[in-house]
């Protein structure tokens, strides 16, 4: 390998490349001439994306004029360059969106966002500031599969989500309902373990899956069978345990059903993908072909995968591999050896759009329907905190690639709405309503108003979004 994304490249498409041609997930959909349900996958990051780094360097002063003052306006990505560091999309252009102008002062910004961002409204470590599902498991639920949704996350080791554990199964950055946090696996091998232990190859795997489903079994049995014998908010709780236990047993036995295909797709990583010792760079990568294997296999049709987060603490990023790296120091404009903060921000973001065009390639070479996986699929790339280190959430710039399914209006194109308090302004709610809308949740406004624009009809979706 030359390079970080070869690397990424060849070892993401070699490991799910054998055998789709026979794939019988694959073939299911051909036989019964059935569509292929829509796959979101939003990737989101820490220490804010600043709006300048997202404008292509050959806009003409025209559009460098309309950019300053924030004023509306649209321009082709195929006429322009991609900024330097989305390179690795170059080859995407037509399938690929730079969103710019969407505020979300009424999320909790800044440091930390926990479920803000994904949900729409301030959030902070307490269950009770989770008001709904995040926008996700919206969508998971309108494309059911059996495991719903996954969350995978680089935890930080300081502040923030799930702080400390960076192996673990910790609270996640989506939601799925209000008060229910979701749950994310923070390292490849637990998630291997948990997602794929239906077809472990090993003896004690397979035994430790047994008692598992006994287990269920027995206690599904048991709390049923107590809550006859309970009244009032008791007899309720218990019921509620029973029926959760049960919905577990359902989604294992449609896994189950599906052995033949999810064993195709196990994750095939080398051993450091699998350490409790690993650099953020391999803990990325690692994470990312089991979401590609989640995906593949059916498993999910929905993923969220935390790529970073403020308190992050990174290593193997390309040219001072050696050297840790705070995000939060760099958000505050410290230098990293001989390299000055931004230049180590655009670093961490090209490894990231590394990831996102191995994402991109993989689904592309996976037959479905008439054509590929890509076709059924959008990812989202974003700062999951806003705009800047000390966020006032003004701006969520987004990146967005979708397939030529997606009932988007939005492909190929640089598009800057109407900057924050101007006339058309809209907000991550809008942007998210029009998304459910579009995909069949008829939702009238999908999030929290903003107070600071309340002089303004803040509802619904962005119709130019939405209309063909």
């Amino acid at each position: 390998m030359t390079n970080r994304r070869d690397f990424l490249n060849n070892s993401l498409l070699s490991a799910g490349a054998l055998g789709l041609s026979t794939n019988p997930a694959w073939a299911k959909f051909s036989a019964e001439n059935a569509k292929p349900p829509m796959r979101f996958i939003f990737i989101h990051k820490g220490n804010g994306l600043f709006p300048k780094a997202m404008v292509p360097p050959t806009f003409n002063d025209e559009l460098k004029a309309k950019e300053k003052s924030k004023a509306p306006y649209e321009a082709s990505l195929m006429d322009n360059d991609l900024p330097a560091w989305m390179g690795a999309l170059n080859e995407h252009k037509e399938n690929m969106t730079i969103l710019q102008g969407l505020s979300g002062k009424m999320c909790t910004v800044g440091h930390h966002s926990f479920q803000s961002s994904l949900g729409v409204y301030k959030a902070n470590q307490r269950l009770s500031s989770i008001k709904w599902a995040t926008v996700d498991f919206e969508l998971a639920k309108l494309y059911p599969s059996p495991l719903d949704h996954i969350e995978l996350a680089c935890f930080p080791i300081s502040g923030g989500n799930s702080r400390g554990n960076l192996n673990g199964i910790e609270k996640g950055f989506s939601a799925r309902g209000a008060q229910q946090p979701n749950y994310a696996f923070g390292s490849p091998k637990i998630a291997i373990k948990k997602l794929f232990k239906s077809v472990s190859d090993t003896t004690d795997g397979q035994v430790q899956y047994e008692l598992e489903r006994k287990v269920l079994e027995f206690a599904a049995g048991k709390q049923s069978k107590l809550s006859e014998s309970l009244n009032g908010i008791e007899k309720s709780k218990v019921a509620n345990y029973a029926d959760s236990i049960e919905a577990i047993r359902k989604r294992n036995k449609k896994i189950d059903a599906m052995g033949d295909v999810i064993r195709e797709h196990v994750p095939q990583l080398d051993e450091k993908y699998l350490a409790d010792e690993m650099s953020t760079i391999d803990r990325q990568v690692g994470h990312t072909e089991v979401l590609l294997s989640a995906l593949i296999s059916g498993m999910t049709n929905v993923a969220t995968f935390t790529i970073d987060e403020l308190g992050t603490l990174y290593t193997g990023i390309t040219d001072i591999e050696k050297d840790t790296v705070n995000l939060h120091d760099v958000g505050h404009g410290k230098s990293v050896g001989a390299f000055k903060a931004e230049e180590v921000r655009e670093k961490v973001r090209c490894h990231h759009m590394d990831v996102v065009d191995s994402i991109v390639k993989r689904l592309k070479s996976v037959p479905e329907g008439s054509g590929n996986m890509f076709d059924n699929t959008t990812i989202f790339y974003y700062p999951d905190g806003g705009e800047t280190h000390h966020s006032k959430g003004t701006e969520f710039p987004f990146i967005v690639l979708s397939g030529k399914n997606s009932k988007l209006n939005i492909a190929g194109k640089y598009i800057r709405l109407p900057g924050y308090g101007k006339e058309g302004h809209k907000t991550l709610g809008n942007w998210y309503t029009s998304i459910l809308n579009v995909y069949g949740n008829d939702i009238a406004h999908f999030g929290d108003p903003d107070t600071g624009l309340g002089h303004m009809n803040q509802k619904g979706p962005i119709k130019e979004f939405t209309t063909s």
